[in-house]
């Protein structure tokens, strides 16, 4: 999953995402309200996290316009601003979390992973689907006979979009997208088919479908 941060102090925000991506995320940084505009209208992301005090204004306004637009992406709010006055006005405006600074980074990822499962309307950190089983605390899978097997950080990142997003034709170009963020060097489109011959290995071939010129398929039944 892809997620979205826009906070313009560059150490928190570094600091942040290499949080963040040791927990199985993927993330774009911005250090502008024009900068997260323009990224959420060419990018597709899971949710984003949103600092208020920013350069060119107040996150908050472009939260409304997210909002006003019929946008739902989850909104963490994360912010030095620590009235109650201050959270019922974010809440209000759309966010769906608020978080003030200081904070410890292991809430912040708590948070994140909490708002996902809301959204997608999990209870738990065990997403199964099509007997497969998904342990994204652990990062591992486990497959029809019972079996639990570890993962690697890029075969749970694309397993869980996959699983994410059942039946839908998702292209190599897709796909890759979702895996690395923006300021990464883009990988090769082959790179896609070794991951999904690992995940084969442990799912079985027909559990990620080939779909010739367009991309793959996770089969959920």
């Amino acid at each position: 999953m892809k997620l979205l941060l826009l906070e313009d102090d560059d150490l928190l925000a570094e600091s942040l995402a290499e949080s963040l991506k040791d927990n199985g995320y993927r993330v774009d940084l911005a250090a502008s309200l024009r900068d997260a505009e323009a990224l959420s209208t060419t990018e597709t992301y899971a949710l984003a996290i949103m600092d208020l005090g920013l350069p060119d204004g107040s996150g908050l306004d472009l939260l409304r316009r997210w909002r006003q637009s019929g946008r739902d992406l989850p909104v963490l709010i994360l912010t030095a601003r620590d009235t109650w006055e201050d959270k019922v006005v974010g809440l209000e405006g759309g966010a769906d979390d608020y978080l003030t600074k200081p904070f410890h980074e292991a809430e912040l990822v708590a948070r994140v992973k909490a708002l996902l499962r809301r959204q997608s309307g999990r209870l738990s950190h065990q997403l199964t689907l099509g007997g497969v089983a998904l342990d994204e605390a652990n990062q591992c899978v486990r497959v029809a006979d019972g079996t639990w097997h570890p993962l690697t950080g890029t075969e749970f990142v694309l397993l869980r979009y996959f699983m994410h997003h059942p039946g839908r034709v998702l292209s190599k170009e897709h796909l890759l997208n979702q895996l690395y963020a923006l300021e990464q060097d883009a990988a090769a489109p082959n790179l896609i088919e070794v991951y999904i011959a690992r995940l084969r290995r442990y799912l079985g071939k027909s559990s990620i479908q080939t779909r010739r010129g367009q991309g793959y398929v996770f089969v959920a039944d």
